[in-house]
């Protein structure tokens, strides 16, 4: 037991290990880094992973709930450390922001439900939400888009990436009353975080072995701000002569990929489209319920569902689908080494929807959630180790 507690806090120091890439393969260097830490201040966690959970709004709380069950019954070595922020529920404050930011600098992994964002402007025009994410320079989101076996949809058998660049572009907060009844709303696009972004959809399509990237834009438009973005994208491509590389505009890839999703593989874009097509995609498989998606800096990685929704109209009713989450928890588990935990819990999801007698309704049956997590617990393969 203490030898396994050993390798867990010696695992933990390596996913820890400042500027290792975010979720590349370990380094030497990490390697190095981990085994010069005294034994004491690795073995302070007691081989548990210490994660930040931030449950969000709408039903957050209530997935939250789900992976803590799992995790549980599951045995998982992870350690939440729950905070609340939240705009809606006044529980947003600039030292509630700094305790999050706290904990997840120190953590380096988070499981995120959605932070609603008001619609009124209230004085400030950045939603916690964003400076969240700018904080921690949480530029690469990863959306996996893959069908479920057991569960039909216009499209089956699906399997593709969409990476989006989520610091920059219209999420700006730059807008202003330059003349009454006229709003600038600035769009701001640089060579560094294109360049950055592009870089990282190319990475991980050869970590992955993946074929094809497709950058996604609006350049016969916006000449300037998505010219630079797809001209960073092509000088990117070069260097990476093995993966296939197109391109294509927004509009016509919303048709594409409701008339033939199979023609894509890992699609790379700018922040807005990346947004609007996260949903998209997620309506092709089943909808944001069954979705998991991560965002990733140099140092800091974040868990949370594919398509951001806080679905205000559910809460407290038991009827929340808790499959994006658990299988971005998953995801999180395998991001931290925690392979033997990462694929007991997917294939239990898995194995629910396949058998197809639970049911949430938003897959079309009555089943509550409370439900769902007791047949997946009930799935669950004998655990140890």
């Amino acid at each position: 037991m203490a030898a396994l507690i050993g390798v867990r806090c010696l695992t933990r120091a390596l996913v820890a290990a400042p500027n290792s890439g975010a979720w590349r393969n370990l380094c030497t260097s990490a390697v190095a880094h981990a085994a010069s830490r005294s034994q004491a201040e690795d073995m302070r966690v007691e081989g548990a992973f210490p994660v930040t959970m931030l449950p969000g709004d709408g039903v957050g709380p209530e997935l939250m709930h789900a992976v803590k069950e799992v995790f549980k019954a599951a045995s998982v070595p992870v350690e939440f450390q729950e905070h609340h922020l939240s705009e809606v529920q006044n529980m947003a404050s600039e030292e509630k922001l700094e305790q999050v930011l706290s904990s997840m600098k120190e953590n380096k992994v988070a499981i995120i439900g959605k932070i609603h964002t008001p619609m009124e402007y209230k004085g400030e025009l950045a939603s916690y939400d964003m400076r969240l994410r700018r904080k921690l320079d949480l530029f690469a989101n990863v959306v996996h888009v893959k069908s479920l076996p057991g569960y039909k949809t216009r499209h089956n058998n699906l399997d593709l990436v969409i990476i989006r660049e989520q610091t920059e572009g219209e999420y700006s907060s730059l807008e202003h009353e330059s003349a009454r009844g006229v709003i600038e709303c600035l769009k701001i696009v640089t060579r560094t975080k294109s360049q950055r972004i592009a870089k990282f959809a190319f990475d991980y399509a050869t970590k992955k072995g993946r074929g094809k990237v497709t950058a996604v834009h609006k350049a016969n438009i916006m000449k300037l701000g998505d010219g630079l973005f797809l001209q960073c994208c092509e000088e990117v491509a070069e260097l990476y002569p093995k993966i296939k590389f197109e391109t294509m505009i927004i509009d016509n890839c919303c048709m594409q990929l409701v008339q033939n999703p199979y023609q894509f593989d890992v699609l790379v874009m700018p922040n807005l489209y990346g947004n609007i097509i996260d949903n998209l995609a997620a309506g092709l498989v089943g909808g944001a319920g069954v979705v998991p998606g991560e965002s990733y800096s140099a140092e800091y990685a974040v868990f949370e569902t594919g398509a951001r929704h806080p679905f205000a109209q559910a809460v407290g009713r038991n009827i929340a689908n808790p499959t994006a989450m658990l299988l971005s928890a998953s995801n999180m588990l395998r991001h931290l080494n925690l392979e033997y935990h990462s694929n007991m819990i997917a294939d239990a999801v898995k194995k629910v929807i396949k058998v197809g007698k639970v049911r949430t309704r938003d897959m079309g049956g009555y089943s509550t959630t409370t439900d769902f997590i007791k047949s997946v617990i009930g799935h669950l393969h004998p655990h140890g180790g």
